[in-house]
């Protein structure tokens, strides 16, 4: 599969493909990179792997996500508001030079011949609904706002899951790396299951002890 030129914005954080996600753009190379996009409405980012997303130097990862422009806002300020939606992953075979922002090549990643497993997406599901129901016990400030109205297409629907979920970083790019579906939802179960025994443990730690 051929590689392409794809303008990148990298972030501290993973974006899903159908993960809807805010960002301020204040930097002058980004603010560039948006102007460069204003035709095709479209950019990639990757998570960032050592270093800040201010500045350059960074060192970032080889997994990415391409985000459309859903809408943006240019401030009086000079900063722009974007908001963008996740659309695919791709795999980065190497970074051309920072001039005038980051970019890379990259080839499209899919696994359109594999099938989704029916019973793995209904368990892992259930296993997202329940440890986000646990965590609004335990730690609600910690529950992000999240559209729950899951999509019929069971690909839209698994990644729409892998968003929802509460997860470390590590774990997030962990589930993005991989490639096949079904080893995803495996995972994001796995995931599902080692933070529900944390939050548990976070709550009988904070429940009243009969004995006392």
């Amino acid at each position: 599969m051929t590689s392409v030129e794809v303008a990148m914005f990298p972030l501290g954080m993973v974006v899903f493909p159908h993960q809807v996600v805010g960002l301020c753009v204040f930097e002058s190379r980004y603010r560039q990179l948006l102007d460069d996009v204003s035709d095709a409405q479209h950019f990639g980012t990757c998570l960032i792997a050592r270093g800040s997303e201010v500045g350059g130097g960074d060192e970032r990862t080889f997994v990415g996500t391409m985000l459309n422009i859903r809408g943006q806002q240019r401030m009086l300020d000079g900063k722009i508001l974007v908001v963008a939606e996740g659309v695919s992953c791709f795999a980065i075979d190497s970074w051309l030079e920072d001039e005038p922002y980051p970019r890379a090549l990259a080839r499209e990643r899919c696994c359109d011949d594999v099938m989704i497993d029916p019973d793995l997406l209904r368990l892992a599901e259930s296993s997202v609904r329940a440890l986000r129901h646990l965590q609004s016990e335990v730690a609600a400030d910690e529950v992000f706002a999240t559209n729950c109205a899951m999509a019929e297409d069971p690909w839209i629907r698994s990644w729409q899951l892998c968003s929802m979920t509460p997860m470390a970083l590590l774990d997030q790019f962990k589930v993005i790396s991989l490639g096949d579906p079904n080893e995803r939802l495996r995972l994001l179960v796995e995931i599902c299951c080692e933070r529900y025994g944390d939050y548990e443990r976070m709550l009988a730690l904070e429940s009243p002890s009969p004995f006392a």
